[in-house]
Formats: C-alpha cells, sequence, structure tokens
C-alpha cells in the first residue's frame, strides 16, 4: 500500500513524463519532416513542400489548441486520471501511425491526431494544482517546465539520430524499417509513452472529489467555451499595460514559430543554393543543442540575471537576442556551419529561455498588481500564443515558397528576416510596459515555461 506522500511524489513523475512526451511528439519531427514531405510528394504534381511543412507542423498545435477546453470539461466530469490516460494511449497509438504515412493526407491526419489527445496539457496542471499546497504549487508547476525543455531536447535528437536506419546500420535492411525511413523514432516516442502509460496505471491516483467536481464543472457546449476564450482574450487585448504584454508575447511567439517551418527547409539545402547540405542527424543535433542551451539559461543564468536586472529589463533584451540569432541563421557558411550554428543558436536559446519565464512573470505581477483575475489573463495569453503558434508555421511555409527561388533579400534569407522584423516589433512594444519595482524575493520559479 502506498503511503499518501509516495502516491503523490508518484504522480508527480507521471506527470512529468506526459508532459515531456508531449514536447517529444512536438519535436521528434522536426529533424526529418522536410525529407518526409519531399519523400512523399514524388509523384505528386505541384506540391509546395514549405506549405506542407508548415501544415505539418501547425497541424499539431491547432488539434491541441482547439481540444484543451473538451478535455478540460471531460476530467471534471470523469476524473483527472482516465483523461490523462487517455491522452497516453493516443500518443502510443499516433505516433506510430504517422511513421507509417505513405500519403501527404494520410500525414497530415495522424500529426492533427496526435495533437488531439495531447491537448490534455491543462489536465496535467490542473492536476499539480489540486494536489499541492500554495507554498509548494511554484516549485511543482516548475516540473512543467523543467519537463518541457527535456522534451524538446529529447525528442529532436531522437528524430534525428534514428531517422533513415537502414541507411545507417546494415541489420535495418530489408526490414520495415527500409520501407517506412522515419517509422524508428515514431516508435521509440510510442514506446516511451507506453511506459509512462504503465506508471500511470500503478501510480497516478484521482486528485479531485467526482462528485464535487462535476457541480462545478463547465457544462457550456465547446462551440460556446471557445468564445468565452475569444471574448476574454479580445478583453485583455484591450487593456492598457496586460494588453501589451501579450502582444510582446504572441509577437515572439509568432517569430520564433516561423523558424520551426523554415530552418530544415534552409539548412537540408544544398551548398551550392546557399544552405548547408545538413542531413537528419545534423539537424537533430543542432535542436538537441539549442535545448541544452535554453536548460542551462534556466536552470543556471535565469535567477542571477533576474536578481540584477529585473524581470522588466530582461523582457527588451531576451527578444533582441532572439532576433539576432533568428536572423543571422541563414548567413551560416557551409564550411563554418558548426562554429555559427553554435553561436547563432545559443543566441536564440538563451534569449529565449530568458523570455519565457520573465514574460509569464511579469504578467502575474501585472494581473496581481492591477486586480484582474489572473485566470482570465493566463487563458487569454495562452490563446494568444497558441493563434502564433498556429499560423507561424504557416506563413513561415508560405513565405518560403514565394521567395526561396529569388534574389537577395528576396530569397531564403526572407523568412528569417520575418523572424527578426517580429521580434524588433516586439521589443519596442515592450516601451508600453510600466516600470515595477522589483521585490526582495522576486524568482522565475512562479512562472515556468519551456524551451519553446
Amino acid at each position: 500500500m502506498l503511503t499518501s506522500r509516495e502516491s503523490t511524489q508518484g504522480a508527480l513523475v507521471v506527470l512529468f513524463l506526459v508532459t515531456m512526451i508531449d514536447m517529444i511528439g512536438f519535436g521528434i519531427i522536426i529533424p526529418f519532416l522536410t525529407y518526409l514531405v519531399q519523400d512523399l510528394a514524388e509523384g505528386q504534381d505541384a506540391v509546395s513542400i514549405g506549405l506542407w511543412v508548415g501544415l505539418l507542423m501547425t497541424a499539431y498545435s491547432a488539434a491541441q489548441f482547439l481540444f484543451s477546453p473538451f478535455w478540460g470539461s471531460l476530467s471534471d466530469r470523469i476524473g483527472r486520471r482516465p483523461v490523462l490516460m487517455i491522452g497516453l494511449v493516443g500518443n502510443t497509438v499516433f505516433f506510430t501511425a504517422f511513421g507509417f504515412s505513405k500519403t501527404l493526407l494520410f500525414a497530415l491526419a495522424m500529426r492533427f491526431l496526435a495533437g488531439v489527445f495531447n491537448g490534455n496539457i491543462a489536465v496535467a496542471r490542473a492536476y499539480i494544482g489540486d494536489v499541492t499546497s500554495p507554498q509548494q504549487l511554484a516549485t511543482r508547476m516548475g516540473l512543467i517546465g523543467a519537463a518541457f525543455g527535456l522534451g524538446f531536447t529529447i525528442g529532436p535528437f531522437i528524430g534525428g539520430e534514428f531517422s533513415n536506419p537502414a541507411e545507417r546500420w546494415g541489420f535495418f535492411g530489408g526490414t520495415i524499417f527500409d520501407t517506412y525511413p522515419y517509422l524508428l523514432p515514431c516508435v521509440i516516442a510510442s514506446a516511451l509513452s507506453a511506459g509512462s502509460l504503465l506508471l500511470a496505471g500503478r501510480y497516478l491516483t484521482e486528485s479531485i472529489d467526482l462528485e464535487e467536481a462535476k457541480k462545478s464543472a463547465d457544462d457550456r457546449p465547446w462551440r460556446q467555451q471557445m468564445a468565452s476564450m475569444a471574448s476574454n482574450s479580445v478583453s485583455m487585448l484591450r487593456t492598457r499595460s496586460i494588453g501589451a504584454m501579450i502582444w510582446v508575447s504572441m509577437l515572439f511567439i509568432f517569430g520564433f514559430t516561423v523558424m520551426h517551418a523554415v530552418f530544415i527547409l534552409y539548412t537540408e539545402m544544398d551548398p551550392s543554393a546557399g544552405g548547408l547540405g545538413f542531413s537528419e542527424q545534423d539537424n537533430g543535433r543542432i535542436f538537441a543543442m539549442i535545448g541544452l542551451f535554453g536548460i542551462f539559461t534556466q536552470a543556471v543564468l535565469i535567477g542571477p540575471l533576474t536578481r540584477k536586472y529585473g524581470t522588466r529589463r530582461l523582457i527588451p533584451v531576451s527578444i533582441l537576442l532572439t532576433g539576432i540569432g533568428l536572423t543571422l541563421i541563414p548567413y551560416t557558411q557551409a564550411s563554418r556551419a558548426l562554429i555559427h550554428m553554435i553561436l547563432v543558436c545559443s543566441f536564440v536559446a538563451i534569449g529565449n529561455g530568458l523570455f519565457q519565464p520573465s514574460a509569464s512573470t511579469y504578467l502575474t505581477r501585472i494581473a496581481k498588481d492591477e486586480d484582474y483575475d489572473l485566470g482570465i489573463v493566463m487563458g487569454a495569453q495562452e490563446s494568444m500564443t497558441a493563434f502564433a503558434r498556429i499560423f507561424g508555421p504557416l506563413s513561415g511555409g508560405f513565405v518560403w515558397e514565394l521567395t526561396v527561388n529569388g534574389a537577395y533579400p528576396f530569397d531564403y534569407h526572407t523568412a528569417f528576416h520575418l523572424c527578426g522584423i517580429l521580434m524588433v516589433i516586439s521589443a519596442l512594444l515592450t516601451m508600453r510596459l510600466p516600470q515595477m519595482s522589483p521585490l526582495p524575493e522576486e524568482t522565475t520559479s512562479e512562472s515556468p515555461a519551456g524551451v519553446f
């Protein structure tokens, strides 16, 4: 028989794994997505590679956004535990199914369905809130941020290292992994999800009283919940300081996710055309490096820098640092690709690692100081950043297709220049943010954030 303390600790481990697998599922396709689209596009007329890359990146985030209210409401009715386990079952099935893609439409459908079942991160946060005292809440919510960072480091690494195994290791030749070259990393992700499902079955107990939860459950139809989310977002955007901070965050995420669609399109280009000629493995290692830089930033740098300079000052600096890195990516020289990539990606990862927790902490302070409902404020921010994650990759793919064959500066550089422009606008908007005196106890643990 598990004690209450052991049960809670086991549940927190499972929640950490659920969140980490969410980011693994998001990041695992990044190193090989462009190659997969190119393979599946063979024999299909008038396929725009950039647009399909953007669509496949967007499908996951769009599904998460659309189905988060559904999973949240369902968890109020049937409990957190079954909803989280349903998500793990869906991950196990649809991660592997994506690896069996033979057409672009099938790949899009599987990616969307994987996002549907990964729309329960809000349920994981709610579970932590259910079992945590106010004094422990900041620390335990930090698990979510750590899981995001670790998941984004592991996911692209797995996606890169285990893509196309038949060409790298002879014993995979003539097997199913020869026919489906991107199946192995997807199977590994499914195995991690299945392992988490087994742990959930043992250690994840229900966190709420179902009878009490049903009384306060949101019984509104999905359409009304989405309309309410939109209404709250619009009302928050109209406020001066909170609206400015939400716009800053949205533009930052928009610029960042444009890069998600075009980074591999650039790195896999032949060096004679201006690209780097990277393989799936090269791309996976680069993204793993970005993840490690982000983890280092949030584990080592963010605390001392916040205490020294304050959250308000870090926000525009982190935005500009990220924008410089994103803009410089297409200027990497193939002959010195590794050195240049380490430099520009350190700018990107450190800037993002500083921005995410600083922005959330600052928004929390504004909401409390101006006496706004924190749930409504954070919900509005999540809605707007979800919008950015949906349309950022699509915009990146669209701009790439329009400009890749053009002449400088309207060529493969253009999409990265767009990232930089969005970052500059975001940084300029921080001028509208009010100055706030730093608190002696100010830390970033109140608002953990992932690498992306």
